[in-house]
């Protein structure tokens, strides 16, 4: 856990915007799938930081992969760096389960098939807005992906 201190934000800004500048391809790759509202008229930030315990000198964060601030949720891609890391990983999950955020983690390798990662973000959603709200399905929001048609899959710009 890194220790910083409150004067030295702009340390934690830049160090978000070189991870924001140096994208792995599964990270490019589901950010043109979140960017611009793209996927279910949310809003979802990356490589964005999370503060989860302030002090007056210092605090403790996380750079979450993808934030959602409406939906206080957080998406995480796990690669290879995460080999190794299921306890580190799993307390994180639990600092940040504890401020109210819900963390979905997602494998590199299920990218492959990047329609089923939609529908698993989807169904995230969904259970987000009825942990959040009185849900009334007259006030859900619209789940189309905006931009894409009503319906339709998203197409990797590879294919």
């Amino acid at each position: 856990m890194s220790r910083i201190h409150y004067k030295e934000f702009k340390g934690i800004t830049l160090l978000a915007r070189d991870l924001r500048n140096n994208q792995t391809p599964s990270e490019k790759l589901l950010w043109e799938v979140l960017r611009r509202k793209g996927l279910f008229r949310y809003k979802f930030l990356r490589q964005h930081p999370v503060f989860y315990r302030e002090n007056k000198n210092w605090v403790d964060f996380f750079i979450a992969d993808f934030y959602c601030s409406t939906l206080k949720l957080i998406i995480e891609l796990d690669g290879a760096s995460h080999e190794g890391r299921k306890d580190y990983d799993s307390e994180r999950d639990s600092k940040l389960n504890s401020k109210g955020l819900e963390v979905l983690r997602i494998n590199n390798y299920e990218l492959t098939d990047i329609n089923n990662v939609i529908g698993i973000i989807k169904n995230s959603i969904e259970n987000r807005i009825l942990q959040l709200s009185d849900y009334k399905p007259d006030n859900s929001p619209s789940l189309i992906l905006k931009g894409r048609g009503k319906g339709e899959e998203f197409k990797n710009k590879r294919e």
